[in-house]
This record gives C-alpha cells, sequence and structure tokens, in this order.
C-alpha cells in the first residue's frame, strides 16, 4: 500500500467510483464463523483471535461473521448448557445480538493499542443506494486517515428477515445488479471493490479450494490468466465441483468463487485459506492457500 495516498484531510477523499485516481487499500480480509471456534469443545478459539487482530493495521478492513455463533457459545454457558428454541429468525437475533459486544470485545483485546477499532454494522440496505455507498466508502477512508481499523459485520441483530425478503425482491424488479449481503463473502466481497483493495483474503476452516472437495491433497493452488474471462472460465470449471459449507445456511466453497469473480475484474487479487495461518503468511505465499489473479 503506498501509505501517503491515505494521508491528508478526509475531504481530499474521492468518493466516487468513477474518478480517476483511487486510494488504494491493502488488504479486505474475511473470515468466517467456523473459523473462530474449537468444534472439539464447542468455544471461542482465543488463537484465531489474537493471531488475526495482531496483524491488522490501517489501511486493512475486516469483514468478520460470528456475532451468531458466538452469541450461541455464551449463552449456552450461562444457562446450563441449554440452546434456545423455536422461531429460527428469532433465535439469530437474539444470538447476535448477545455475540456482538464479545466479537468486538475480542479483537479490541488483540489488535495493536496503538490503533483504534471501528464497529460497521451493514445491512443490504447499505449497498443498494448511491448515497450510502458513498456513506460507507467515506467511512472506511476517513478511518484508513484517522489510525483506525473498520471490523465489518451483517446486522443480524436488527435485520427483519420477511422485510429483507420483500425489499429485495422489489429491487431485483428494478435492477440485474442487486446487492444481498447475506453472505459476508459477497460482503467482503462488494467493500473490496468499493474501496479497490489490491488484495481480498477470504479466511476458512480449509487450506483453499480442492479439486475433489473430500481429498485435501488435491488443493487448487493457483488460478491465473492473462485476461479475466479466462480466470472466470476457470472458476467456473471450479465450482462445477464445490459442494458443502463449514455450517448450516452457508454456502462454502461455491459462494466464495462466485463472489470473487467482481473482484477479480476490478483488479483485486482473491486468496482463500485457513484461518490458523498467519496472514502475512498467507499474503506472501509461505503457506497453503489458492490464490485467484488476472495477470
Amino acid at each position: 500500500m503506498a501509505e501517503q495516498k491515505l494521508r491528508g484531510s478526509f475531504s481530499n477523499f474521492p468518493v466516487n467510483p468513477e474518478d480517476a485516481e483511487m486510494i488504494n487499500f491493502d488488504v479486505v480480509v474475511k473470515i468466517g464463523s467456523m473459523a473462530l471456534i474449537r468444534k472439539e469443545d464447542n468455544d471461542i478459539d482465543y488463537n484465531i483471535f489474537s493471531r488475526l487482530a495482531a496483524s491488522l493495521k490501517p489501511g486493512y478492513i475486516l469483514v468478520s461473521s460470528g456475532a451468531a455463533e458466538i452469541g450461541r457459545i455464551d449463552y449456552m454457558k450461562r444457562n446450563g448448557g441449554r440452546e434456545l428454541k423455536g422461531n429460527l429468525a428469532a433465535i439469530k437475533t437474539a444470538y447476535s445480538a448477545q455475540g456482538q459486544p464479545i466479537l468486538m470485545e475480542m479483537y479490541r483485546q488483540f489488535v495493536n493499542p496503538k490503533y483504534s477499532v471501528r464497529q460497521v454494522l451493514v445491512e443490504h440496505s447499505h449497498f443498494n443506494d448511491a448515497r450510502k455507498v458513498n456513506h460507507i466508502r467515506n467511512l472506511l477512508f476517513s478511518a484508513a486517515n484517522q489510525n483506525a481499523i473498520p471490523i465489518v459485520n451483517y446486522n443480524d441483530a436488527v435485520s427483519d428477515t420477511e422485510n429483507m425478503k420483500l425489499e429485495l425482491r422489489d429491487l431485483k424488479r428494478k435492477t440485474d445488479h442487486v446487492v444481498e449481503c447475506v453472505d459476508n463473502d459477497e460482503t467482503a466481497a462488494v467493500i473490496a471493490r468499493l474501496v479497490n483493495a489490491r488484495i481480498l483474503v477470504l479466511l476458512t476452516s480449509v487450506e483453499g479450494i480442492y479439486a475433489d472437495p473430500k481429498d485435501p491433497s488435491t488443493l487448487i493452488e493457483e488460478v491465473t490468466g492473462g485476461t479475466y474471462e479466462e480466470v472466470e472460465q476457470k472458476i467456473d470449471a471450479m465450482m462445477e465441483n464445490c459442494s458443502g459449507a463449514s455450517r448450516q445456511g452457508a454456502n462454502g466453497a461455491k459462494a466464495k468463487l462466485q463472489f470473487a469473480k467482481g473482484p477479480l475484474r476490478n483488479g483485486t487479487t482473491v486468496i482463500i485459506a485457513h484461518a490458523r495461518h498467519k496472514l502475512s503468511d498467507i499474503i506472501k505465499g509461505n503457506v497453503k492457500r489458492t490464490l485467484l489473479h488476472v495477470e
């Protein structure tokens, strides 16, 4: 990242995508819910939090899932191991509201104390309205300029599922380009394009994309091509073999590949890797990963 581009007054930051020179963010990182917990004992993985948070700095944006899952774990700890029962949407709302402050507390604990941490809760409506899009872009650029790290998450705690479905259906009648953001892989991809990120890292609980989803030895380490169209063709072929996800309601590897297309078209390099690795090692290629790039 050319750090001098992030200096100067906030009013000088470009806010329109057609501006000739965009400020380049170094990295947008997304981490999934299942990468933040230890499945074997149903608890928060503090090592993952500390390793990831310690690597963040201004010019990085983190898109973090995990509020609902961490809220569920916290609820069970305080209620004799019992889980909530009933309406799934209402349960998700309750868990998200309980988990969100814990999620932010964890990141604040491990982020370098000389940096500020700013929570950015978003919904689909923020990315389907030009004025709101500019507001989010301004917020992210100002954070980089003010020694702060934005941590973004979908606002499940106040999002009404039925209203969201109606609003999205309405939008799809008006345009073919609708941002849903019900999956944080999509949210991260949209933000990477919004800030013209150099790299988008999608952290998960596997090493990357496998040619055979059941065989880790078939890891696809690199997908490149001289044009975006060439890379897209390879991605489409990979998606035919993708199946499964780390949790109910997630779309797994197939979603990651689909959402990677937008940033790739925009010139962003996309990396899919295991969350247990250091972010610097992932970016440098010192560990196993799947790299998607237009040469």
